[in-house]
């Protein structure tokens, strides 16, 4: 049985503790506007030296990124601190120069999802209906950055970003891995008891087919432009739910009645950050190339034995047609490695003399969290 002088002891112990946290938040505080204010001494230095300075710097983030993982010692994990340091990154970016993200829409879409997690909460976000929008946008100078899909490891490559890089001019610049979680929405107005139709993109009832089938069978399943349209729909529905992403929830003021739908937890979605500039190395970064080959067997061959001499790691390779030309190809290839070493340059130099043409598309850090 706990006695009165234990009662008063253990008050005392969180006093004293809640004391302590106040005085840390407070020493925390300082420090981040202290980090602020030499955010902007940064900003000042770059339009009194630079006709046109750069303000994103994802080489430079990354390595913070990974910096503040490797000194992490906990209770928190690696990538909750790297994620706290994210956000404080993205409020002093916005003090230097506010940067305008333009991607695949509309709000509370996966992709929006990704903008944030890479850019942080202070991006200014532009959503627009087309990837090939998106490119214009950014190739106008309209955004300073865009962010598009270009693969699902269940789906496998969206085609429309690979092609948009064929008559573009836009570097990789970045790249954000987006672990994919759908969640179940209703409203205030759902009478959960009696949903009859469930609103989702075509690809999400697919990823969820197992658990409709176990939890929802002969419930209809509605097919809509984007899960940001199936989360604004049910707002002024009785008999339907949707299923979307938490942001999506949030943004539409939803409830998420089951959590983590997926019917493959390990489902992720790959996006490209694209830009005017070019990236400098970061200590660990990804190459991607485009290349037009000759109409002749073994052309594939030829361009794969330089990596492997140079001991090149390949990530990806993806074929699309070189239109308007029959039975051309293009080849866009991923490779571990940043274009300025000196095996990434052999390589590519070693190539060209094989194929019509060969394009870095950028060289980028690879994603962090």
């Amino acid at each position: 049985m706990i006695n009165d002088d234990q009662n008063t002891q253990t008050s005392l112990d969180l006093a004293q503790i809640r004391e302590d946290i106040d005085s840390v938040d407070q020493q925390i505080q300082q420090l981040i506007n202290r980090r602020a204010k030499l955010a902007e001494a940064v900003a000042k230095a770059k339009f009194a030296s630079e006709e046109n300075p750069m303000f994103y710097r994802p080489e430079r983030e990354a390595q913070v990124l990974r910096n503040v993982m490797q000194r992490n010692e906990g209770p928190l994990s690696d990538v909750t601190m790297a994620r706290l340091f994210r956000e404080i990154m993205s409020a002093c970016l916005a003090l230097e120069a506010p940067q305008s993200i333009a991607f695949l829409g509309p709000v509370g879409t996966y992709t929006h999802s990704a903008v944030l997690k890479h850019f942080g909460q202070d991006a200014i976000v532009r959503p627009l209906p087309t990837i090939d929008e998106v490119f214009r946008e950014v190739e106008a100078g309209s955004a300073h950055y865009g962010l598009v899909p270009v693969e699902n490891s269940s789906e496998g490559v969206v085609n429309h970003t690979l092609d948009c890089f064929k008559s573009s001019n836009l570097n990789v610049i970045g790249e954000v891995e987006l672990r994919i979680h759908h969640q179940f929405l209703v409203s205030s107005n759902t009478r959960k008891d009696s949903i009859k139709q469930i609103y989702a993109h075509q690809q999400t009832l697919a990823q969820c087919r197992g658990w409709l089938d176990a939890h929802y069978p002969g419930v209809e399943r509605v097919a809509l432009s984007s899960n940001a349209e199936a989360a604004r729909r049910i707002r002024s529905e009785w008999h339907s739910a949707a299923i979307a992403s938490d942001v999506a929830a949030s943004i539409y003021e939803l409830e998420i009645f089951h959590s983590n739908i997926e019917d493959n937890p390990e489902n992720t979605t790959r996006f490209l950050v694209i830009g005017r500039e070019k990236i400098p190395q970061s200590g660990n970064d990804k190459t991607s190339l485009l290349i037009s080959a000759h109409d002749r067997a073994g052309a594939l061959l030829e361009i794969l034995v330089p990596f492997a001499k140079h001991n090149i790691s390949l990530t990806s390779i993806e074929t699309r047609p070189a239109l308007p030309e029959k039975w051309a190809y293009v080849f866009f290839i991923d490779l571990e490695g940043h274009v300025d070493q000196e095996n990434v340059k052999a390589a590519i130099e070693e190539i060209r003399p094989l194929v019509k043409e060969v394009r870095v598309l950028g060289s980028y850090p690879i994603a962090v969290l």
